[in-house]
């Protein structure tokens, strides 16, 4: 949240320049408005968590309780992020591996996955799917695990060298809804990026993906409790923290 004049704080780092700027508003705005009525109480880190909670619910997803309390970061810098966001290109190892320093399971890190049923991914993120992917087994430049017929649809959205700006919905069918699509998607060789898809592919946590496909509610179930272990990431209290006045900038 923090805003940096020499663009060095964490929002500024090249994996977070895509988040749009309408979300970072309505945090700031919905501080303003909490601050009117009871400044110094509630943190801007509680509120990103309850808007969380909030738009997966409006969007047809569960809703559920959030743990309150947590107090807002006293430090934001561009060089922190790398090495603490899952990148598109990993495999399943790579992303246990990074999700089990949180506390999170694999079945957590799927399920959290399954966030992918809304939002955009820009064409950079998978572009190498569809023009330079090669491997033993295959003289194409596709991705073997992608399906013919979805990656010529990416081919037609994204052209090599595409306008940095464009962006494709990560769930093509359904991309304002949250629901189980993601993994419906999976099976069908849809998933959109290489660390969406490998869920699937590999036999490690195939199953969990099916499952998750055909029983919404077990997905549902399981990205509360996911949610719920995210939200214990990382939390401050005490003088490890302040309630800062404006999300933007730090209070001293």
């Amino acid at each position: 949240m923090i805003a940096s004049e020499n663009g060095d704080a964490e929002k500024d780092a090249s994996e977070n320049v895509s988040l749009a700027g309408d979300g970072f508003d309505t945090v700031i705005k919905a501080k303003q408005a909490v601050e009117a009525v009871c400044p110094g109480i509630v943190s801007c880190a509680d509120i990103l968590a309850l808007a969380t909670r909030d738009v997966v619910a409006l969007l047809g997803g569960p809703s559920f309780n959030v743990e309150l309390g947590r107090r807002d970061g006293l430090v934001s810098k561009a060089s922190n992020v790398e090495g603490n966001l899952p990148k598109a290109s990993f495999n399943l190892n790579q992303l246990n591996n990074m999700f089990s320093k949180h506390n999170l399971s694999q079945i957590d890190m799927i399920s959290l996955s399954g966030a992918h049923t809304i939002g955009f991914s820009h064409c950079d993120q998978f572009s190498n799917r569809l023009y330079s992917f090669s491997s033993s087994s295959s003289s194409s430049h596709v991705d073997p695990t992608l399906d013919s017929n979805y990656a010529q649809q990416l081919e037609s959205e994204c052209p090599q060298n595409p306008d940095p700006s464009v962006a494709v919905a990560l769930d093509l069918q359904t991309p304002s809804t949250f629901d189980n699509l993601y993994y419906l998607n999976l099976v069908a060789g849809k998933g959109l990026l290489s660390s969406d898809q490998v869920l699937f592919t590999d036999t490690a946590s195939k199953s969990t993906v099916v499952d998750f496909a055909n029983n919404p509610n077990e997905f549902n179930g399981a990205f509360v409790t996911a949610m719920r272990k995210l939200g214990r990431v990382g939390v401050k209290i005490g003088n490890q923290g302040e309630i800062r006045k404006d999300c933007t900038k730090f209070n001293s």
